[in-house]
């Protein structure tokens, strides 16, 4: 009988290490990038864009982290959206006083 393999609904192969989760860093990564520029430029891009890329950004950094893959661009990537999500809230904290 032939060897067959195991395969993962979305991602094919299951012990290939180029799955989905991979990408959990460079994910994390440029989002949390984004989210931090954004969130230099709120007043010129408004509150949602740094708000929802730092999300997004802390969210994949957290996947990252604990798949254990790219675990430094994850990290940078969950500081960087923390940092946008701060900036928003410190905003909103601010003007409504």
């Amino acid at each position: 009988m032939p060897k067959t393999e195991e395969y993962s609904m979305a991602t094919g192969p299951a012990d290939t290490p180029d799955t989905a989760a991979s990408a959990y860093g460079p994910v994390a990564l440029v989002l949390g990038i984004a989210s931090t520029v954004a969130a230099a430029l709120i007043a010129f891009v408004g509150l949602a864009i740094p708000l929802l890329t730092g999300i997004l950004a802390v969210t994949f950094g957290i996947l990252g982290i604990t798949r254990k893959l790219h675990r430094k661009p994850s990290l940078v990537g969950l500081i960087g959206g923390s940092v946008g999500v701060l900036s928003v809230v410190a905003v909103i904290s601010a003007f409504s006083a």
